[in-house]
């Protein structure tokens, strides 16, 4: 074997050990906050990007099922809680062109230069709704703002999305870090009564996500009304 042969081997074992080296340091990070069967790849991305950006882990609640009235369940992406109030995070994975506007129920998806179309729900309401059912859950809540914030993973690029509502972002995932510390900069503090509280309430909702029965009601309630 020649050297310079030797030195790409040596080189590219170095290189394998630092990929595996970062992957466990970045399992480890995650599991301050979830698990890794948890929620969907680009959900456990968000959430390494909130912790390697310096958000404390116990105010990232991630993959949270939310209790409703009559044993029903809202399931929730992510929630961070801030000085600012509370952001509630929607991520998508999507490619190709998006189309669509914030009042729109359905969204369209745009593949191979427009041969392909796809319909998918408004993830503005969608996170919308999420807002309301968890603003229903605490009194306090009705002090402080709420933030909805919907992260788009994927090689896509939105066309025509106007009328954008108030305190709602709609950003691709390189940016949604510093779309977040904007929302902390420009806005004033919330108005907290009762941290624990909000605490306790975003961390059963979080650890309902580990009750199977719980994620299956939710499901089987998903395909009765979405058929």
């Amino acid at each position: 074997m020649s050297y310079n042969a030797l030195f790409i081997l040596i080189l590219l074992f170095l290189i394998l050990i630092v990929i595996i080296y970062r992957n466990i340091q970045d399992q480890k990070l995650l599991e301050t906050v979830t698990k890794k069967h948890r929620g969907t790849r680009t959900e456990r991305e968000m959430v390494l990007k909130l912790l390697k950006s310096g958000f404390p882990p116990e105010t990232i609640f991630h993959d949270l099922y939310l209790e409703k009235p009559g044993n029903h369940y809202c399931q929730i992406d992510l929630v961070v809680a801030t000085k600012v109030g509370i952001i509630v995070f929607e991520i998508k994975k999507y490619n190709g062109w998006i189309f669509g506007l914030a009042n729109q129920t359905q969204w369209t998806q745009v593949l191979d230069y427009g041969k392909q179309r796809y319909r998918f729900y408004n993830p503005i309401l969608q996170n919308k709704k999420h807002v309301q059912d968890l603003k229903k859950q605490l009194p306090q809540f009705e002090n402080i703002p709420f933030y909805s914030m919907i992260v788009f993973f994927g090689d896509c690029s939105f066309r025509n999305l106007d009328y954008v509502p108030n305190r709602t972002f709609l950003v691709k995932s390189y940016n949604a870090i510093e779309v977040v510390n904007e929302i902390i900069e420009q806005n004033d503090s919330a108005k907290y009564k009762s941290k624990r509280e909000i605490v306790n309430l975003l961390q059963s909702a979080s650890l309902n996500g580990d009750n199977e029965a719980i994620k299956e009601a939710h499901i089987k309630n998903i395909k009765r009304n979405f058929g």
